[in-house]
């Protein structure tokens, strides 16, 4: 009789646990995240869609604006993939809550195909503190009336923006970089300052920090933007954290900056057939070394540089000077000098040698060398 009643209590407690293990599960709630419509505030027993935006619920506590940091990423259709994904993988690792948002639900393509289905739409974007713009085909995206007012109103809403490479001319097109400090990709550098003349365009630095606005370089500075960003939003040490998570050399204090390289003053040759052998050299000098192919000759190919770069040295303030020595007569061989004043006010001189090759007959190797100055060494 004991033992029957024992197993009873068991059964009657194991009863009692299993209600109570059963009634303190939580139930689901979900939630509007927080566009900014009427039922921002009301929750939903069920999943679906709200019926004042139409966006999606998500459930309670998994809004980006209750979970910390949170990130919006501006696509379109040709962004660059480093643009974003680099700094999304910085603000990921950093613990940023990272989402994308774009004219419509569709995919957007990428460069190189790329495809990426956006977490949200200008319709229903949410608040997020912090505006992420790639560049890429930017140009057009400049065009899109739609685009350009999501983004005015959203840098309002956020407490930082930040463009990377040719990003900047949206914030441009916006009226963002109106009276400050601004850069760009190497490449988009002059464009810049002629699409934003009341913008002072930096050469020489990977990212600028106007307060709220910070604009980045080409590609991989947006890599450094986001930890410089990081460093400000939860210090320093986080943001170091992060770069050796992400077993990336971050210099804060580093100078190297594309645009202001020695070979913004090369000369730009174009009509020829050419294969870059060598590039490389820092803010006082560069050398470059190309097979050529076409124009077939030595004579040939020293006319036309000797064209192009007394007419098409870039940054020059004054005229470009070019020189033929007095073997460059020959067939075979033949040498230019040159020498001009750049926007910097420094003298810089330049040095091209075309030779045969020694490995591909009927081509020619061309080296270049530019100094700041000095003349180039043979």
């Amino acid at each position: 009789m004991k033992t029957i009643i024992n197993l009873c209590i068991c059964a009657i407690l194991a009863g009692v646990s299993l209600t109570i293990t059963q009634a303190a599960e939580p139930t689901k709630l979900y939630v509007c995240p927080a566009c900014g419509c009427p039922d921002d505030n009301r929750t939903f027993d069920k999943p679906g869609n709200c019926p004042s935006c139409g966006m999606k619920l998500i459930e309670k506590g998994d809004n980006p604006q209750q979970r910390g940091v949170s990130v919006a990423v501006l696509l379109f259709d040709g962004a660059e993939i480093i643009d974003y994904a680099g700094p999304w993988e910085a603000f990921g690792q950093a613990g940023f809550k990272v989402f994308t948002v774009a004219e419509n639900s569709q995919p957007i393509t990428a460069v190189f195909g790329q495809k990426v289905i956006p977490d949200y739409t200008f319709a229903n974007s949410p608040v997020a503190d912090v505006l992420l713009v790639p560049g890429g085909s930017s140009g057009k995206a400049a065009e899109n009336p739609a685009l350009v007012k999501w983004v005015q109103q959203n840098a309002q809403s956020s407490k930082h923006v930040m463009s990377v490479c040719t990003g900047a001319f949206i914030l441009a097109k916006a009226g963002l970089l109106d009276g400050l400090s601004a850069t760009t990709v190497s490449g988009a550098i002059d464009r810049l300052g002629r699409v934003a003349p009341k913008t002072r365009v930096v050469s020489d630095q990977r990212y600028v920090d106007n307060g709220k606005i910070i604009t980045t370089a080409g590609l991989s500075s947006g890599i450094d933007g986001a930890l410089y960003l990081i460093a400000k939003i939860k210090g320093k040490g986080t943001a170091q954290a992060t770069a050796l998570g992400l077993e990336y050399r971050w210099d804060p204090d580093g100078k190297y900056a594309r645009a202001a390289l020695a070979d913004r003053y090369f000369p730009n040759i174009d009509n020829v057939d050419a294969e870059i052998l060598a590039t490389d050299g820092d803010l006082d000098h560069w050398q470059a070394q190309a097979l050529i192919s076409k124009p077939d000759s030595a004579v040939a190919i020293l006319d036309l540089l000797g064209k192009r770069i007394a007419e098409n040295t870039p940054h020059a303030k004054s005229a470009v000077v070019v020189e033929r020595a007095a073997d460059s007569s020959s067939v075979h061989a033949g040498t230019l000098q040159w020498n001009f004043i750049g926007d910097d006010s420094r003298r810089w001189y330049g040095r091209a040698l075309v030779e045969p090759s020694t490995e591909e007959p009927q081509k020619f190797v061309l080296s270049l060398k530019l100094n700041s100055g000095s003349k180039p060494k043979s």
